[in-house]
């Protein structure tokens, strides 16, 4: 077997005398060598085995370009090994006929909590990131899942709830992560919050929390532009200029879609105009449900700011229905010229049934919190974002509250690899699973180190791994039921451990780690 590594004695040079040796003298030499080559050959041995090995897998790494059967050698959370011959450990996945790629990484979920996590593992996840919106405070909700994720975990810091302290007083939200589900503050107050315009002195308060988020190890700045009313350009902009000062990314909800103006070509120039000036990265949420009819125009723009020195991606999920609640700022007054749909177009998802004048109204009046389907995007517009030239896969997934919620939560990655990829051939396999790892990680690893180790299959990195069979892969969640785990899905390891084996889940495996940037105090 050949190995690897440096020897010990490397470049000593070893002399010998070559006098003849009495006999039994040699004899005890000879013995003593087979002895020593023994024990030689059993450290060697142990030294070969490992805590797992993924066995006789199709082995895609996106980084390396390497697509063929490997055995992959896990030990102590990370990859020792890939190799074309056999390996063994005291653990075995037997991957034959299946593919072995590195875990999928969502830089876009919402769905932040054990139950919700599980579905996206069973979607191939091994990393899940609340990204877009972000949260405030930053260290508490780290603390809060430390130990109790199956997945890895990771948020930015919010603007929009920075600004809310800004406004409503930061020891708000010190007190708990939702001061409306504690009582310290109530919905209409927190909603005037997101139409005041700030003023100077909450502009700096904003700044100095965001960079509180920061310093806790937030991953960059989340910015929900299109529900904050009362955001400035000058708010944004400022949020550009601290990401670019601490070296972080900006991930961003533009501030307006549709075909009407302000529309959606307005709300993608906005960031890249910031971005632009300021030098700061921006990655742009689901260009599909944003982009809508532009869609198209809006991956041209992106592909030209790239071009001439802007640094700028998005993602898009594979699904025609986006999600909003009926008091959202996105279905204010005229929604239907904007999106070019009707009450039809609404499905609330508590009871199944498509909206009507009268129903929508009446939610949106007297429980706003109603969750609705919005089936606003053509299959064109995910044509084109699926398969541009890098756009990444992200879910933008949802709480699956009683079995309730959006397909994109527990289905987003199946689908792609079932239906974008082996139904209709848009685009490659290993292209697909580009977009679902390296790209994902490439986005972040600049600015938090850890994730220089995910989204690849090399020695030395996490053993975040997804094993699952392309012949079968697909989603079963659906607008009906979309808390419905997907099929294909074989085994999942989060650094190297386990969380669905055989397809099915593993009870109580929670090994999913915080991904986050160095603490202020470390770095």
């Amino acid at each position: 077997m050949t190995r690897t590594g440096t020897s010990p004695a490397a470049g000593r040079t070893v002399s010998a005398s070559h006098g003849a040796l009495p006999l039994p003298f040699l004899r005890r030499a000879l013995a003593g060598l087979t002895l020593a080559a023994a024990l030689a050959y059993g450290s060697a041995a142990l030294a070969e085995d490992y805590d797992m090995v993924v066995a006789n897998g199709r082995v895609i790494d996106p980084d390396s370009g390497l697509d063929a059967v490997r055995d992959l050698g896990i030990r102590d959370g990370r990859i020792a090994a890939v190799s074309k011959k056999r390996l063994r450990g005291r653990d075995r996945i037997d991957a034959t006929g299946k593919v072995v790629a590195p875990g999928f990484i969502d830089l876009h979920s919402h769905a932040q909590n054990p139950v919700a996590a599980l579905f996206q593992a069973r979607d191939g996840v091994t990393t899940a990131l609340e990204l877009e919106l972000g949260v405030f405070p930053v260290a508490p909700w780290y603390a809060a899942r430390e130990g109790a994720s199956p997945i890895n975990y990771g948020t930015t810091v919010s603007q929009t709830y920075a600004r809310a302290g800004a406004v409503l007083g930061a020891d708000l939200f010190d007190k708990a992560d939702d001061p409306i589900a504690a009582g310290l503050v109530a919905p209409q107050d927190a909603g005037r919050a997101m139409e005041v315009r700030l003023s100077e002195a909450q502009l700096a308060d904003a700044d100095r929390l965001m960079t509180r988020g920061l310093d806790e190890g937030a991953l960059g700045i989340g910015m929900g532009i299109q529900y904050i009313g009362g955001s400035s350009r000058e708010e944004v902009l400022r949020g550009f200029r601290l990401a670019a000062w601490q070296g972080v990314t900006v991930f961003a909800h533009q501030r307006s879609a549709g075909q009407v103006e302000p529309d959606s070509l307005a709300g993608l120039q906005e960031l890249i105009a910031d971005a632009a000036s300021t030098g700061a990265g921006v990655h742009v949420a689901h260009v599909n449900s944003t982009g809508l009819g532009q869609a198209g125009l809006l991956l041209d723009m992106i592909d030209g700011a790239r071009a001439h020195g802007v640094d700028v991606t998005t993602e898009a999920y594979p699904f025609n229905g986006a999600m909003a609640v009926a008091g959202s700022p996105l279905l204010r007054p005229g929604w239907q010229d904007r999106y070019g749909i009707g009450y039809g177009d609404l499905l609330d998802i508590s009871t199944g049934r498509r909206m009507t004048k009268e129903s929508f109204e009446a939610a949106r009046r007297d429980r706003p919190e109603t969750r609705l389907v919005v089936f606003v995007m053509s299959d064109d517009t995910l044509d084109r974002s699926i398969s541009h030239p890098g756009v990444m896969i992200a879910s933008d997934a949802v709480d699956l509250e009683n079995g309730e919620g959006h397909p994109r939560t527990a289905g987003t990655f199946s689908r792609v690899l079932g239906h974008y990829v082996r139904e209709r051939g848009l685009i490659s396999l290993p292209d697909a699973i580009a977009r679902m790892t390296i790209l994902p990680a490439r986005r972040l690893e600049a600015s938090v180190p850890a994730m220089a180790r995910k989204g690849r299959l090399s020695v030395g990195a996490d053993a975040d791994i997804t094993v699952f069979d392309p012949a079968t892969v697909a989603e079963r969640a659906t607008y009906a039921e979309p808390a419905q785990a997907s099929r294909g899905i074989f085994a999942v390891l989060v650094e190297g451990t386990p969380v669905v084996r055989d397809g099915v889940p593993i009870e109580g495996a929670m090994p999913g780690r915080p991904v986050r940037r160095p603490l202020a105090a470390a770095r």
